[in-house]
């Protein structure tokens, strides 16, 4: 058998172990999105790698994925990815990008800097994602309809990426980088104790669930509303 033969065989069944490994999550299991699609599709893979980076978390916990909350004018807001503590509710935002990062809390549109070769640099604005996360943090709550849940908000960046100068202002959203998220969620939980019992965790994923089994058609009208907003 050549070497090249074997080489093929390794990949493949690495590629079969990895992919039966994944298709026991329950990222799998809720949002049916198959091992390839994830893998090359950027946005879908830093979701994954977000609850990834989570599933070690001890203590009682759900999680929900690419939930879409209705608004009051009728369209949806799409979050990513949410987790259900006995600490209280994670909204996560996840940016799966590279480069250096820059923003404020207050501006509207953060940059990213990506190197471009021979000492060059390509700039690229982005809506500022606490703003993002605020909008959902704000339609999450209200569809609950239960002021006295604990919320928080986390902007969650990839590892590949610097984040350069940003600055938060109100003590009311994180922005941390995959890799630091594990440690700043424990440090919260820490500080924040037992807030959920496990029937609330359950009621509430219960009432949510729901909104996460979507059909396409519902999907693309969402994206169509979002591309209608961003030419406005």
């Amino acid at each position: 058998m050549s070497f090249l033969l074997l080489a093929v065989l390794a990949v493949l069944l690495v590629f079969f172990i990895k992919k039966r490994q994944y298709e026991k999550t329950e990222y799998y299991r809720q949002t049916k999105n198959s091992y390839l699609k994830v893998r090359f599709d950027k946005g879908l893979l830093g979701e994954f790698c977000t609850y990834k980076y989570l599933k070690s978390l001890r203590g009682r916990k759900r999680y929900l994925f690419n939930l879409y909350i209705p608004k009051e004018n009728g369209q949806t807001t799409e979050l990513d990815v949410v987790l259900l503590h006995e600490s209280g509710i994670y909204v996560l935002e996840s940016k799966n990008y590279s480069g250096w990062i820059f923003g404020t809390e207050s501006q509207q549109y953060w940059t990213q800097t990506l190197l471009a070769g021979r000492g060059r640099s390509q700039k690229r604005k982005f809506y500022n994602p606490i703003w993002q996360n605020k909008g959902h943090l704000k339609w999450l709550q209200s569809y609950l309809g239960d002021p006295t849940l604990p919320f928080y908000s986390y902007i969650v960046f990839s590892d590949r990426c610097i984040l350069k100068k940003i600055t938060l202002t109100s003590g009311k959203h994180s922005v941390v980088k995959r890799c630091d998220l594990l440690p700043a969620v424990k440090q919260n939980i820490s500080k924040a104790g037992v807030r959920l019992s496990p029937d609330k965790i359950d009621a509430i994923f219960k009432k949510l669930y729901p909104l996460t089994q979507v059909d396409q058609a519902q999907k693309a009208i969402h994206i169509q509303n979002i591309q209608q907003k961003n030419t406005l």
